[in-house]
């Protein structure tokens, strides 16, 4: 059936709007870090069922060194069933700190590593047609190692989080070439590469309002199942 109106857009390119009214919701499933949500909604004039993941967002660092190369770090991830290298990364899970506080600290607890600088890099969504994951990438520049190494906080998977220090440009054509597909990896140096590119001129603060996540938080669209120390 053809459209009943013109699909061209004239407004403004900027994500947002009114949330569809939702006419029933349960929770289908919780789990430790994120829920599953079925949603009965009423858009455009039809009634239809829609299942969310329902998440707690989550924030990551690329750091760079004095000599431009990128941090990555190697970890498993069992739902791939393979290693894969990402920045230092991690949700957003203890209740009332900053995203940006959240960046510190993950960047210390995963790589050994503290930044002076700090900008705002990327803000993207990681799939936003099932789930309300939303992540912010930091810019960490001015490196210097943590007397020592990096305190080991987490579990199993980040046990043993073995570095790979790799040059800017290098981990441009590691993305393209699809040698690396994470997607806090693939996000954040290519926006760090084109940052570059354009003098560093587009880095926001890194306190910069993240309006996305509010909107989320209002909406009743992020996992809060949170304590002091983290997930509960």
């Amino acid at each position: 059936m053809a459209p009943s109106r013109d699909e061209e857009w004239s407004g403004p390119i900027r994500d947002g709007g009114e949330p569809a009214p939702v006419l029933e919701s349960a929770v289908a499933f919780e789990g430790k870090v994120w829920d599953v949500r079925t949603d009965t909604l009423v858009f455009d004039g039809q009634t239809i069922v829609r299942n969310i993941i329902l998440h707690p967002g989550a924030v990551g660092i690329l750091a760079l060194d004095d000599r431009d190369r990128v941090l990555l770090i190697r970890q498993y991830r069992h739902p791939l069933g393979m290693h894969i290298f990402e920045p230092p990364a991690g949700l957003l899970d203890v209740h009332g700190e900053p995203p940006a506080h959240t960046a510190r600290r993950e960047l210390a607890e995963e790589s050994g590593y503290e930044a002076r600088t700090w900008h705002t890099l990327v803000d993207f969504l990681n799939s936003p047609g099932g789930s309300s994951e939303a992540i912010r990438v930091y810019l960490a520049r001015d490196l210097t190692r943590i007397d020592g190494g990096r305190p080991y906080t987490g579990e199993a998977e980040e046990g043993f989080l073995p570095r790979a220090w790799v040059d800017l440009d290098e981990a441009k054509d590691l993305v393209l070439s699809g040698a690396v597909s994470a997607p806090t990896a693939v996000t954040g140096i290519l926006a760090a590469w084109a940052a570059r590119a354009g003098g560093w001129a587009a880095l926001r603060p890194a306190d910069e309002p993240w309006t996305m996540r509010d909107t989320l938080l209002a909406n009743g669209r992020v996992a809060t199942r949170f304590s002091k120390q983290g997930l509960a």
